[in-house]
């Protein structure tokens, strides 16, 4: 099974990908932590990107294809995995295409507004990335990481004016990759403003367990 999250940030997509992932036993792969991971690992490609991490811009389309397609030959990979943050433009999902037959693309949809407000709330762990909202997926303890103890913080970006820019980009860049999967039949919408729990159970109604 061959999945895709897409969504503003914001919408969960993360956190739906981890149900998903836990439900059918597949990995999940996050472009972020991939990026971070080869950084951390000094990796060839983990060097270039740290170079546009520094910069405080996106890596390349060449960069983030080579990375992602040297990860996803892993053997552990084989029965199934989930992408979320890959791919995010045309150019990447039409190389994706080459080497990976995707079943289904999921969009967790939300407005603008609630775009806004739910990133205003959003805590991201200082250390592992881990991503928690003190509104609806609050950590255990205040200010402390569930996954590694590390300190939430909240990113200077995480505000209305930046995060209207970044709405901008998203949906420029993401659009023409939602039809894309579209006009494939493979792009299920879901209603991102409903809880965590009944987000997970529509998209869980597009895939009927197997008998």
């Amino acid at each position: 099974m061959k999945i895709i999250m897409f969504g503003p940030q914001g919408s969960g997509k993360g956190t739906q990908a981890e149900l998903l992932a836990a439900k059918f036993k597949i990995p999940t792969i996050s472009a972020g932590a991939l990026y971070r991971d080869n950084i951390k690992r000094k990796t060839k490609l983990g060097k270039l990107a740290e170079k546009f991490t520094k910069q405080g811009i996106l890596g390349s389309d060449s960069l983030t294809n080579n990375m992602m397609k040297a990860e996803l030959k892993k053997p552990k990979y084989k029965r199934g995995v989930i992408l979320d943050g890959y791919p995010r433009n045309i150019n990447q999902a039409k190389f994706l295409n080459k080497f990976l037959q995707i079943e289904r693309a999921v969009l967790i949809d939300i407005s603008e507004r609630e775009t806004i407000k739910r990133l205003s709330s959003r805590r991201v762990c200082s250390v592992c990335g881990q991503t928690f909202n003190i509104i609806n997926k609050k950590p255990k303890k205040s200010g402390i990481c569930d996954k590694c103890k590390g300190i939430l913080i909240q990113r200077a970006d995480d505000n209305p004016r930046a995060i209207k820019k970044r709405l901008s980009v998203y949906r420029q860049e993401t659009i023409p990759v939602l039809d894309y999967y579209k006009k494939q039949g493979k792009l299920i919408r879901i209603n991102g403003k409903q809880s965590i729990q009944q987000v997970y159970r529509d998209i869980l109604k597009y895939f009927p367990l197997k008998k």
